[in-house]
């Protein structure tokens, strides 16, 4: 029986699109492009060992003193591979009509919308797989990790709305990282904060983030950039800002961006209801399959030796 064939489709997948969009997620995820990625995995489930026991030190009492023994020990976090992907239908007599190369037009959309999907599960767990590990969110606020700007910390000065100490403050998220041991290198913010810290002034009423007017402002706190996703992922209603440590969050591909594309078969919602008939409704369908986890491994450190207290991102919350 005649088929169209990956050779025969060839045409419709160019040889550089696979690197374009591998390239192009980790600009299009906040989280990615912060993050620190592993090398690939060579199966579904990848194990860490994580060090959950420091060894100690001791003085020895006088020239016969004995020596005192110590320990170390490990625990195990896991990444477990989980599949990202979408179907992208496309009638043919659109693509014989469109005077512009559709792939070419909506590439940039699957590349954000991957991004979008992969952002939204760690930071809230939306549509997140169940062998994921808790999102950001989650984590933070087992840690007791999170502020909200609605009930701030009363005290050292702190008023209503007062952003540069709810981040930055002794009592902000900022502060919550550093005394698990953690040094804040990132932020992922929602795209209303731009606005909030731009409007902070100092006692003489002069912008305490903007250095200029006329140039565009270089948004970092205390030397740690700051993200502002337009994805779509970032819910404003339920978190302003995602402040951590970000090389502690690590990710991995277990298998890179496939595309094949389809002639025949059809495209059904969740219910198995059909949407698209190829065959019927002259219809090409182009899928594209990734995999992918990510982990937070969490080691201990001379600051904070419990693990259900420490954690290396803390939330401001609405």
């Amino acid at each position: 029986m005649a088929i169209i064939s990956r050779t025969d489709a060839t045409a419709l997948m160019p040889e550089d699109v696979t690197r374009t969009i591998i390239a192009g997620i980790p600009g299009a995820s906040a989280v990615m492009s912060l993050a620190t990625r592993l090398p690939n995995m060579s199966r579904a489930q990848q194990r860490i060992p994580v060090l959950s026991t420091l060894p100690q030190a001791y003085f020895v009492t006088g020239d016969t003193g004995l020596k005192q023994s110590t320990r170390a020990a490990w625990d195990n976090k896991y990444l477990n591979a989980e599949e990202l992907a979408v179907v992208l239908p496309i009638p043919e007599n659109v693509m014989a009509d469109a005077d512009y190369p559709i792939w070419d037009q909506v590439r940039p959309w699957i590349v954000s919308a991957m991004g979008a999907a992969f952002d939204a599960a760690v930071l809230f767990g939306t549509n997140a797989p169940s062998s994921w590990p808790s999102s950001i969110n989650v984590g933070a606020a087992a840690a007791s990790q999170t502020y909200s700007v609605a009930a701030p910390v009363t005290g050292n000065g702190q008023t209503d709305q007062d952003y540069y100490d709810f981040i930055l403050g002794p009592n902000g998220i900022n502060a919550m990282v550093e005394a698990d041991g953690f040094m804040v290198t990132g932020h992922v913010m929602a795209m209303n904060m731009k606005s909030r810290l731009r409007g902070l002034r100092d006692s003489n009423g002069q912008p305490i983030f903007m250095t200029s007017l006329q140039d565009r402002t270089r948004y970092a706190l205390d030397g740690a950039d700051v993200e502002f996703p337009v994805n779509g992922a970032m819910d404003a209603a339920t978190a302003l800002d995602f402040a951590g440590d970000w090389k502690q969050l690590v990710y991995a591909m277990r298998q890179d961006i496939t595309f094949k594309v389809f002639t025949e078969g059809v495209v059904t919602d969740g219910a198995g209801n059909v949407i698209l008939n190829l065959m019927q409704q002259d219809a090409v369908a182009i899928r594209v399959v990734m995999r992918l986890a990510w982990q937070v491994p969490n080691p201990i450190n001379q600051l904070q030796a419990t693990e259900a207290s420490r954690y290396p991102f803390a939330v401001l919350r609405v």
